[in-house]
């Protein structure tokens, strides 16, 4: 079994943010396994077989600085195991359009990684980052990552989604590596 969690915040005012990407990946995966939402785990959930492997798809809906609850909810019932489970978030540190796939890790400063940390115990998990780019200086970074992508910034937006995308597939079937390689860039 695969669990992929993508970070984000619930309701419409958030939908399209910078936090938000992690939900938007998700929404991607289920819209193209053909997966239905469920609520449970104190999220949203889906389940189905993809490349061989049981998958789980969890949207928390904790809001982001609590995500670890959720996910700490369903990887304790499904007894999950780090190398089985990949939390999708926005980073600032790189450039929009950058990923970046690690097997294991600190909070980098990422407030839903830290609650993940907190509830499940152990940094042992992977994290598949997408770049959202840092803010103009004039800006606070957490009204930048709860801001919109901006118009220009959509194709960018699209080519990092379908990209993280063809990273979650190899990831689902062990090519973590072959995932690395091909796609940080």
């Amino acid at each position: 079994m695969k669990v992929i969690v993508g970070l984000g915040n619930p309701g419409p005012q958030y939908a399209e943010t910078r936090h938000n990407i992690g939900f938007l990946l998700i929404d991607l995966l289920a819209e193209a396994y053909n997966l239905q939402f469920r609520t449970k785990f104190q999220g949203l959930w889906t389940e189905g077989n993809v490349e061989g492997e049981r998958l789980i798809l969890l949207k928390p809906q904790t809001f982001m600085n609590l995500s670890g609850r959720s996910v700490s909810e369903l990887t304790n019932f499904y007894k999950v195991l780090g190398g089985d489970l990949l939390i999708v978030h926005d980073d600032m540190d790189l450039p929009l359009g950058k990923i970046r796939l690690r097997d294991q890790g600190g909070a980098g400063g990422h407030n839903g990684i830290r609650s993940i940390l907190a509830e499940y115990g152990s940094e042992k998990f992977w994290r598949l980052k997408l770049g959202v780019g840092r803010p103009p200086r004039e800006w606070d970074p957490a009204r930048y990552v709860l801001s919109p992508f901006a118009e220009d910034e959509l194709t960018q937006l699209d080519d990092l989604l379908e990209r993280a995308e063809k990273v979650t597939n190899l990831w689902i079937k062990g090519e973590s590596g072959r995932a690395m390689n091909l796609y940080h860039r």
